[in-house]
């Protein structure tokens, strides 16, 4: 009778066990929005105890929500200057890792041809164009960056609609402007799948601006919390960077 009990003992602390499952809150750039369903599905097969809640929005602003105590286990920001602000402030746990780098394409919903590349941007029928906030978002910044480097900042700042996050830029692209400058990982949506290469978008070249490096911290609201470590080091697998690379990151 004993190990009977003893069984009925073992299996109901296995159900509270599963009934008290850990959570996580992952702060996560909108870039990262188009892989997150991959990636925490595949971290869910490895761990499904751990049960993974995504707020996503501009690193900016996901940044500030942090110093104001948001209760985030981790953050997954679009470059590294904001994660290494909050480690700065003693809000992080350790240093920022590199999970991840992005890079831009332009993208269209008219045809276009692509065959001059980035000075496509000038032809005269393009009236607005979308970007990210530089000011909020690192894609933008890097929006930004090669605009300069090529020359065609200050001719084209006049029609710039710029969008607070990655994912609001697309939206602006697809609605209020002509083309826009968006994060290839956007090109890899469902509704994306629609549009192609050459004819509605093209990668813009590495040279005119630097990929961005995209910066992971755990916070220290989570510093003691397992499930964190866990899916901070599941970003970092070669399982992760798989996926990250299926939809247009370099790792």
């Amino acid at each position: 009778m004993a190990l009977k009990y003893r069984v009925v003992l073992i299996m109901l602390m296995l159900n509270f066990s599963t009934l008290f499952a850990g959570q996580i809150r992952v702060a996560m750039a909108a870039n990262v929005s188009y892989a997150s369903k991959a990636l925490i599905e595949t971290f869910h097969a490895l761990h499904p105890e751990i049960s993974v809640q995504v707020i996503l929005g501009s690193s900016g602003k996901l940044t500030a929500q942090i110093k104001h105590g948001a209760p985030f286990a981790l953050f997954m920001s679009a470059d590294m200057q904001y994660p290494k602000r909050l480690y700065d402030d003693g809000l992080a746990v350790e240093k920022p890792v590199v999970y991840a780098k992005g890079t831009l394409a332009l993208f269209s919903l008219k045809k276009r041809d692509y065959s001059s590349k980035i000075f496509v941007l000038q032809n005269p029928d393009i009236h607005k164009i979308a970007i990210a906030n530089p000011k909020t978002a690192p894609y933008g910044r890097a929006a930004k960056e090669a605009l300069k480097n090529t020359k065609l900042y200050q001719n084209l700042k006049g029609k710039f609609v710029y969008g607070e996050s990655i994912s609001q830029t697309v939206a602006y692209a697809s609605t209020a402007a002509d083309i826009g400058i968006i994060a290839t990982s956007a090109l890899y949506a469902p509704q994306m799948q629609a549009y192609k290469e050459t004819i509605h978008w093209m990668v813009i070249d590495t040279s005119h601006y630097e990929p961005i490096e995209q910066g992971m911290i755990i916070l220290k609201n989570a510093a003691d919390k397992r499930e964190a470590t866990y899916f901070y080091e599941f970003m970092l697998s070669p399982k992760a960077k798989e996926i990250l690379k299926q939809y247009g990151y370099k790792v």
